[in-house]
């Protein structure tokens, strides 16, 4: 399933921005992003908005900037079928940060899954 799931978010990812762009896809936490300034990255998680659960990001606003989210739609036409939320970011400035992602319902304290990725901005 999670193969499936990765699998997906790459598809969707050069949906998103066509497999010949530099946009590079992240999907796996506690990765390091290496990047320049004023270019753009996608980080890919498997969600399932039905049950209520999506991923809540956290990330600072002077260094990065977050241009889009959106959400692909896994397996067409299975009601209840899980998918990938994309979360597209530009970089504002060199230094070093990190991206929080918690898998949460947004009226709950109760986190289902929390994953990080830190930016290293040359």
């Amino acid at each position: 399933m999670i193969k499936y799931l990765i699998l997906v978010a790459l598809i969707a990812a050069c949906l998103v921005v066509g497999c010949g762009g530099e946009v590079r896809t992240y999907t796996d936490s506690g990765q390091t992003i290496s990047i320049g300034v004023n270019q753009e990255f996608i980080i890919a998680l498997g969600s399932n908005p039905t049950t209520g659960y999506s991923w809540q990001e956290s990330h600072d606003l002077a260094m990065l900037k977050l241009v889009e989210k959106t959400y692909e739609q896994g397996n067409q036409g299975v009601v209840g079928a899980g998918g990938v939320e994309l979360f597209r970011f530009k970089v504002l400035k060199k230094g070093r940060t990190e991206i929080t992602l918690a898998y949460k319902r947004p009226w709950e304290q109760e986190i289902l899954d929390k994953k990080a990725f830190t930016v290293d901005v040359k």
